[in-house]
């Protein structure tokens, strides 16, 4: 039988959206992403007809994109059934070329097929469509990963998977470029959030729907001495002076374009009609020669 290759449970994804649901969901890192993806769209001149939030958990860019009017309709596209349309970012329903945008934040970095969503992505939008959105990177809570680690090596006597792989941003750049997008851009933020205990954190994870569900998990429950050990080394190593810790969360931002004539393409090489040298009032160099004139 070959091997498992979804790094993700999905199914368990969605259990976990729903608890955090029932429970009162904590917001306030989607929400601030939400602000900064409007923001970001406000600087396109654009106008979008029919729109696609992808797998945004609750209604943080819907309200963030309210007082957009270059927005004509937004569909909510989720795995969960509370929003216009229920669907999974890893098998999208959308026609071909049907779309002129679309969004997401905080959802990519649960898909176990990244490249094949992207160009499932791309597939729906129009010529000259976007895609613009955020997921988390590989440096989110790398406290409580190192924490857990060392925890679990000094009391259990091994490690095992309990924060996400999450992507590296140069990754993120390549894929864009291989899904077929045109103009990729990619950018990094990253956002230091203090909590009076790791415990405190692990109930804000908890309340995001965002806890463990690696399909390599441990799947015996967690000791009461691992996680007491954890607590303790967290605030040992990533405490401030005032006895707060610090967890991090990377935001890696994307967009990209679906190809289009109008669109500026990079010269062909060798087709330049002025020279570098020329430009800075320099005497161009030749291969071989030093710097004094002299040749090697």
């Amino acid at each position: 039988m070959p091997p498992n290759r979804n790094v993700f449970d999905r199914a368990l994804l969605r259990r976990r959206r729903e608890r955090a649901r029932a429970l009162g969901p904590e917001t306030f890192l989607i929400d601030r992403v939400a602000a900064d993806l409007a923001e970001r769209l406000g600087a396109v001149l654009r106008q979008f007809d029919l729109a696609v939030d992808l797998g945004t958990p609750g209604d943080a860019v819907r309200e963030a994109l309210a007082d957009n009017a270059a927005i004509g309709r937004l569909i909510a596209a989720s795995p969960l059934p509370d929003g216009d349309l229920v669907a999974d970012e890893e098998a999208l329903p959308f026609r071909e070329g049907s779309l002129d945008l679309v969004v997401s934040t905080l959802a990519l970095q649960f898909v176990n097929d990244v490249p094949g969503a992207l160009i499932q992505i791309r597939r729906a939008l129009k010529s000259d469509g976007l895609f613009l959105a955020a997921l988390l990177g590989g440096d989110t809570l790398t406290e409580l990963r190192q924490s857990f680690a060392e925890a679990e090596a000094e009391i259990e006597g091994g490690v095992s998977p309990r924060v996400a792989p999450f992507a590296d941003v140069r990754e993120m750049g390549a894929l864009l470029q291989r899904a077929g997008f045109a103009l990729p851009v990619t950018d990094v933020e990253r956002l230091t959030v203090r909590y009076s205990t790791p415990l405190i954190l692990m109930g804000e994870l908890r309340r995001m729907g965002a806890t463990n569900v690696l399909t390599e998990r441990r799947r015996t429950p967690l000791r009461r001495a691992t996680l007491k050990r954890m607590a303790e080394i967290y605030a040992r190593r990533f405490a401030d002076p005032d006895g707060k810790v610090r967890a991090t969360f990377e935001i890696i931002w994307l967009s990209g374009w679906a190809p289009h004539e109008s669109q500026q393409k990079p010269l062909r090489p060798g087709s330049a009609t002025s020279r570098l040298a020329d430009a800075l009032g320099v005497r161009e160099i030749g291969t071989g020669e030093k710097p004094g004139g002299e040749r090697a």
